[in-house]
């Protein structure tokens, strides 16, 4: 089979596309016949060798979306769609950058669609990370205000198209004013350029500050989204766009405004179910939820798709064919 191998820590370049042997099925793992695959910036981090742990070559990839090959149990029939993602996939052992992976039995998750590949490939790691930042860590009621602190990401986007629909008011940044207009159409009420602090515009819209803010910059911005929220009010910080893990002050005296607080969403399969992955799936399918596709590349191309990954040109989420 062909597979992108990341042989050591560095560029993208480190990443060739090689011939491979098709991995052999085993007794709690499934072995799936991958169609396409999302790309995350999670494995950008890994790549340049920030994953602890991680051993190359390593064949990378933390989701994919394909059809069941082999399953030593006989749950899941062959040809049967299925997603799979996180787990420790594309890093403990080899993942989704592939045609074929094996991977463990409770990772995958079966579901149906008519829904071409393309899109398919966009949800499965997405929805992970939005659902779970905003029911599970965010709690969001409707009639809540929401701050998505880089609305234009494939998962602000989506956040704020869900937000919208469980009945949040949502003001999302940018750093670009030209993306203004793309941010309203997708369901935000407000937009706040981000120019490394929005405190002050968003309490000029909210002066008492917003119920909830989903932190996709990471610890750039994060004392800055601190001083957004309402006392009681929750600061969710679920990405690291801004590329940096570590802040070099921290004081929770005073970074953390009295009564607020602070979590972090670090999603794992076990925050799936295949139930409420379907009830997405026909959400797409019905046209409830418009996913937002930047680019989609092939396999062989996956050099220059991390080269465009790093460049942080995408408006969405990129997935590559096999």
């Amino acid at each position: 089979m062909k597979a992108a191998v990341t042989e050591k820590a560095g560029p993208p370049s480190v990443i060739k596309v090689r011939d491979v042997p098709v991995p052999e099925a085993k007794e709690g793992w499934v072995l799936i016949r991958i169609r396409v695959f999302g790309l995350n910036r999670s494995e950008l981090f890994t790549r340049q060798g920030d994953s602890p742990g991680v051993q190359f070559p390593r064949i990378q990839g933390i989701e994919c979306v394909g059809e069941v090959e082999n399953d030593p149990s006989g749950e899941l029939s062959k040809g049967q769609k299925v997603a799979a993602l996180m787990g420790e996939m594309g890093r403990a052992f080899d993942g989704g950058y592939a045609e074929y992976t094996l991977v463990p039995q409770q990772i995958v998750f079966p579901f149906k669609s008519s829904l071409s590949w393309k899109i398919l490939g966009a949800i499965p790691e997405m929805y992970q990370t939005v659902s779970g930042s905003l029911h599970q860590a965010l709690e969001v009621r409707k009639g809540e205000t929401l701050l998505i602190r880089g609305g234009t990401s494939s998962i602000g986007v989506t956040s704020c198209q869900l937000a919208k629909q469980l009945g949040l008011t949502v003001i999302s940044t940018t750093r670009n004013p030209a993306k203004e207009n793309l941010l309203k159409q997708n369901g935000a009420a407000h937009v706040v350029i981000d120019d490394g602090s929005v405190r002050d515009q968003v309490r000029a819209i909210y002066p008492q500050g917003v119920d909830k803010v989903l932190e996709l910059i990471g610890t750039r911005t994060l004392k800055d989204s601190l001083k957004c929220i309402k006392p009681k009010g929750m600061v969710c910080m679920t990405g690291i766009l801004g590329g940096e893990w570590t802040m070099k002050e921290f004081t929770p005296f005073g970074d953390i405004p009295s009564l607020g607080r602070l979590t972090v969403y670090m999603g794992e399969s076990e925050n799936l179910t295949k139930e409420s992955l379907q009830d997405f799936v026909n959400a797409v399918e019905n046209e409830e939820i418009t996913l937002r596709i930047d680019r989609t590349f092939k396999l062989e191309d996956i050099v220059q798709a991390h080269e465009y990954m790093e460049s942080n040109q995408a408006t969405g989420k990129l997935v590559v064919l096999t």
